[in-house]
């Protein structure tokens, strides 16, 4: 039974931490930035999670809740670029190129967090996932000092969709231990000024 115990503490903490602050997009409070996580590419282009992902990204820019979208995900290797495929969505979907910022460096969730508000200097967020992922992502966004809010985006509960909710059980556990000991991320590297220049630019 404690074992039981143990094992359920981390969900009931991202529960806890996140559970005031989900939204939808209708009700998502106005934030200069909004990120949205990587989800994997099938033949270059954003899979069909990413894109409901991106989809939310572009009604929150264009109902003017958010100025800038922060994407980051995976681009560890020459033939991967998780980014740059959801850069192209955003842009081919009527979100300005140069209100979009990469962060290339984001290989899991909070590594993410991290980069966000040390290398890209957001303190205030609207986050974008499905629904089985967005508690965890505000959780240790949160933890990482980044005041967010998130998005959880529907999905038609298919064999993905159950692969994640079941991969939520462990990664909750992972992101617990990240919120305590607070580990460098894979690749911290410089600070980086895309998301200031791409605010300062609204006002000229």
């Amino acid at each position: 039974m404690a074992g039981c115990v143990l094992a359920l503490l981390p969900s009931a903490w991202t529960h806890a931490s996140a559970g005031p602050r989900l939204r939808t997009t209708a009700d998502a409070p106005a934030a200069e930035v909004a990120v949205v996580f990587g989800a994997g590419l099938w033949n270059g282009r954003p899979t069909p999670y990413l894109a409901r992902r991106l989809d939310a990204a572009v009604e929150l820019y264009r109902a003017g809740k958010v100025k800038v979208v922060l994407v980051t995900g995976d681009n560890s290797r020459t033939d991967y670029d998780e980014p740059d495929a959801m850069r192209a969505y955003l842009t081919g979907h009527g979100v300005p190129d140069a209100r979009v910022v990469s962060d290339y460096a984001g290989f899991d969730s909070w590594d993410s967090c991290v980069r966000a508000r040390e290398v890209f200097g957001v303190h205030r967020a609207v986050l974008i996932s499905q629904g089985f992922h967005i508690r965890r992502a505000v959780a240790l966004c949160r933890a990482a000092g980044v005041d967010s809010y998130g998005v959880g985006v529907s999905d038609v509960h298919d064999a993905t969709w159950y692969y994640g909710g079941a991969r939520e059980v462990f990664a909750t556990g992972k992101a617990a231990l990240d919120a305590v000991f607070e580990p460098e991320p894979r690749f911290l590297g410089p600070k980086e000024e895309g998301v200031s220049r791409a605010l300062a630019s609204l006002a000229d």
